[in-house]
């Protein structure tokens, strides 16, 4: 008895203080050292490295099977373009998505607090870039609705790959208001967290216009964009020098280094030199062929590729005959960069322009110009006479300029991301090969799948998107490619 009425007493007691315990709930159970919002200082700086670092993770890995830089000896259903089995990399689509979101976040915060002014446009240019990375290599993809899972919206539906580029809203428009945001802001905070430009934003400007010039030619072929590419020419705002590229390096140590840099040597020693890469480089007697690869073990006088696709069931490969990727993704991988835009890359796509009559400008000086550039992005002597060597003078010895410049553009491109694969897309330069153990029936691919987790997560649009391009397949061209 005298026991039943002291756990009586004891509950009477602990119930006077429960309306205590639950007015203070949320404070109480609150961790202070967990942040529930971030400054937009970490935010920029972390989208701005992450899709950097993730990007060239994937060209490496992925990007440059499908552009034919490298070739995977095994593990490699990608390289053999089964795209829907990713491997080592080739889902870039949560990544871009991810960042996407964070930049979204970045540019609602520079909207809603004028101290967060100076963000906005480079969150804009951001939002640009990344959106043309993510449509250039699925298509149709969802846009407008998308990154709105606040609101309810969560089965977002694709937007056209056309008006993702050219709709009010889009990449095109994001860039000129970008541009004018950044050139009206009139405020004293500093662009902290910038690791392109170190806040910089006169240099975002060049940026902008550069990915400007690239999205224009982009879709040259659908949208006349003759006006507007003479605009920003004749302007002359755009990324021209090495100095302002818009690209970061990579440290030799975490947090901020390259990835294959410190993977397992088996890991890293699955990729060597492509075929493709072997004749085009031993071709034009290219010495940035020493930077990209590293002789054979079994033979230091000797670059060796090897036929993408390979089926290392069927063949015995032993890597000491070929070329392994060179040690500035490797031991020397600090003087490797993550690239947004370059100088050269403009310069190639200007020359395109000009030569396609889309602009009133050399081709030849602006070929020579990215290829001069070029070889003092990846730290290369260029050899005197290497401009007026047989293949490589414009348009001389039966060569077809286009062709030429296109060429240059893609071995420009090593480190960035899908880049070459893309540009093959596009204009079909340069000239890639079959792959030797198809999984797609012999077919270049010319768009990436949607993953798995669109068709389960957001059926519906998926089922709407799918029928847009022959059941999302690899062989259905984009927008800009048809």
């Amino acid at each position: 008895m005298k026991r039943k009425l002291y756990s009586l007493l004891l509950l009477t007691a602990l119930a006077a203080f429960l309306p205590g315990c639950t007015d203070n709930f949320e404070e109480l159970n609150t961790n202070p050292n967990a942040p529930v919002d971030v400054q937009p200082s970490l935010l920029l700086r972390k989208i701005i490295f992450d899709y950097g670092e993730q990007m060239s993770y994937e060209g490496f890995v992925a990007g440059n099977l499908l552009g034919q830089y490298f070739t995977a000896v095994d593990f490699n259903l990608f390289d053999r373009h089964s795209l829907s089995e990713p491997q080592y990399g080739g889902n870039p689509w949560p990544f871009l998505y991810s960042n996407l979101r964070d930049n979204e976040i970045l540019l609602q915060k520079a909207r809603s607090n004028p101290a967060f002014g100076v963000y906005e446009g480079p969150a804009l240019v951001l939002k640009a870039y990344l959106a043309a990375a993510l449509t250039d290599l699925y298509g149709d993809v969802p846009y407008s609705q998308a990154l709105q899972g606040k609101t309810g919206v969560i089965t977002p539906a694709y937007d056209s790959q056309e008006s993702i580029y050219t709709a009010p809203g889009g990449i095109l428009d994001n860039l000129d208001k970008g541009i004018a945001s950044i050139n009206s802001y009139t405020g004293t905070t500093v662009l902290d967290g910038d690791v392109l430009y170190g806040g910089n934003r006169s240099k975002w400007v060049l940026f902008a216009n550069s990915l400007k010039i690239k999205c224009l030619m982009r879709i040259s072929r659908k949208v006349d964009v003759q006006a507007a590419l003479q605009r920003v020419v004749t302007e002359g705002n755009y990324i021209r020098a090495n100095a302002d590229n818009a690209a970061f390096r990579f440290s030799l140590t975490q947090p901020n280094n390259f990835r294959m840099a410190t993977a397992r040597v088996g890991d890293y020693n699955l990729f060597i030199m492509s075929k493709t890469s072997e004749e085009l480089l031993v071709g034009l007697s290219d010495p940035r062929m020493a930077t990209y690869f590293r002789p054979t073990a079994a033979n230091p006088a000797i670059y060796r590729g090897l036929l993408n696709g390979p089926d290392a069931s069927r063949l015995s490969i032993s890597v000491a005959d070929y070329s392994l990727t060179g040690t500035i993704f490797r031991e020397n991988a600090d003087r490797l960069s993550a690239n947004y835009m370059t100088a050269a890359e403009t310069s190639f796509w200007l020359a395109e322009a000009a030569e396609r009559n889309l602009l009133s400008a050399s081709a030849r000086t602006l070929y020579e110009q990215g290829i001069t550039q070029s070889f003092a992005y990846w730290g290369t002597a260029l050899p005197a006479g290497y401009l007026t060597s047989s293949r490589v003078a414009y348009g001389q010895n039966g060569q077809n300029p286009l062709e030429q410049i296109l060429t240059q553009k893609w071995l420009h491109n090593l480190n960035n991301g899908y880049e070459g694969w893309t540009e093959y897309r596009r204009t079909g330069f340069p000239r890639l090969k079959p792959v030797s153990a198809s999984l797609n029936n012999g077919l270049i691919p010319v768009r990436m799948p949607y993953p798995a987790t669109e068709s389960a997560l957001n059926a519906v649009q998926y089922q709407i998107a799918a029928t847009t391009t022959q059941n999302n397949s690899i062989n259905a061209p984009v927008w800009w490619a048809r």
